[in-house]
């Protein structure tokens, strides 16, 4: 049986992704992000790549993305890591991606 806490536990059972009101009140679902390649250090960035829905949830009107949440050796490694946040954590991460794109809009 598989844990639907975690965000890839959660893409795993329902086989669609984890969707969240944000704390400015859209619709958001939530997907694995990582670094296509890796740092100075030979490691990959993951994080959360957050998808805003139209008010009546027909369309994707933007994205957000958290910082890099975790690093990995490998993509998948980081990919991994990146699935096995709690979906608490993955709610917070959208309500602080919200509050930075809020600030860099004032």
């Amino acid at each position: 049986m598989t844990d639907d806490s975690t965000l890839g536990g959660y893409l795993e059972v329902h086989a669609r992704p984890p969707a969240f009101e944000g704390s400015d009140g859209a619709a958001y679902s939530a997907a694995v992000y990582v670094d296509d390649s890796p740092d100075e250090d030979g490691r990959y960035g993951g994080a959360v790549l957050f998808v805003r829905w139209s008010e009546g949830g027909d369309r994707p009107v933007g994205h957000l993305e958290s910082a890099f949440l975790v690093f990995g050796d490998t993509s998948e490694e980081a990919a991994a890591a990146v699935r096995a946040l709690s979906l608490h954590e993955v709610k917070a991460e959208l309500d602080r991606a919200i509050a930075g794109s809020e600030e860099l809009s004032s």
